[in-house]
This record gives C-alpha cells, structure tokens and sequence, in this order.
C-alpha cells in the first residue's frame, strides 16, 4: 500500500470535513466524517509507525506536491464561493481525483501487487465510479448537478480505467496482478 495515497487521503477528509467544527447536520453526519478522518490518520499510523518494517519506501516514491500544488492552485480559481471553507471543500474533491496516482505509480514501479492490495483498489475505484451513477440519480430525481463534483468523480474513474481492466482479466480469474513486460 502507497503510504503517500493513503497520507493524501487523510489530507482529502481532513479538508473536506472542515464543517464540523462550523455547522451540525445531523448525529449520523458528524459521526461519519469523524468515522472517516479517524480511519484515514489510523491507516496512516499503521502504515508508517505501528508496520513501518512492512511499508515499501523505496518504491513508494512518488512526488506529492506535482499533485498538491496544482490541486491548490486550481481550487483557488475554479470554485463555488471564494471563501476558505468552499476553497478547502473544493480542494478535497479535486484531490480525491488524483490521491490514487501513488499508488497506481508504486504498482507501475514494482510490476505487481498482492491480491489483497488489488481488491482494496478495486473497491475503492468501484466506490467512486458509483458516484457517477448517484450523480445521474439526483439530477434525474432532485435536479441536482455539481460541476466540480461530476468533472473530478470523472477524472478519477478514467483513472482507475486500465487498473478495472487488469483486475478484470487476471485477478478474478485468480491470478496475481502483474503488469504486462
């Protein structure tokens, strides 16, 4: 597992889910996005502190600030209300699109995965492609539609495209990812 996507994602929730110490929506809401950082910082513990003896650093290489800088810069410009927290919001879901990169790079540089780490990313891919069906949901049902939201849930889902396909033909067909020579 990419400590560096996982750091990212840590990084997504901690941004988007601001809110919580400015609005209440409801016990459910607040619960779930302290369920969500909670998670994310205790990957992140797990992965460098608790099993660092099993984290893959050498592989795990790619540059981060090539996606956090233009990800900030891009939240500045294209937003919905240029103030800090709709800024952070946007910042996180145009994160999100990319957080992946790590670890599809890491997976690039080793030339294999175990299938665990394959089906993680299968189903964290499946969980951002059906965001595009609840996109088409409520702008059917609720007239609904988020620019922002729709272009980086499109991004990301392009981006997991080739990885869809390698789980596909080889990793439901029990073999072990590896990437073609």
């Amino acid at each position: 597992i990419s400590g560096k996507s996982q750091l990212l994602f840590a990084l997504v929730f901690t941004t988007r889910y601001l809110d919580l110490f400015t609005s209440f929506i409801s016990l459910y809401n607040t619960s779930m996005k302290v369920i969500y950082l909670a998670c994310s910082y205790a990957t992140v513990y797990l992965i460098y502190l608790k099993f660092k003896a099993t984290y893959d650093g050498n592989h795990d290489t790619f540059r981060v600030e090539f996606l956090v800088v233009p990800v900030g810069g891009l939240s500045f410009l294209v937003n919905h209300d240029f103030s800090p927290l709709e800024i952070l919001w946007t910042f996180s879901i145009y994160l999100e699109s990319v957080a992946i990169l790590p670890q599809l790079f890491m997976i690039s540089k080793t030339g294999e995965a175990e299938t665990i780490t394959t089906h993680y990313l299968f189903f964290l891919g499946l969980y951002r492609a059906l965001y595009l069906v609840n996109w088409i949901w409520r702008f059917y049902f609720e007239g609904f539609f988020d620019l922002i939201a729709v272009v980086a849930g499109v991004v990301q889902t392009i981006l997991y495209c080739d990885f869809f396909y390698l789980y596909i033909t080889k990793v439901l067909k029990g073999k072990k990812l590896s990437l073609p020579a």
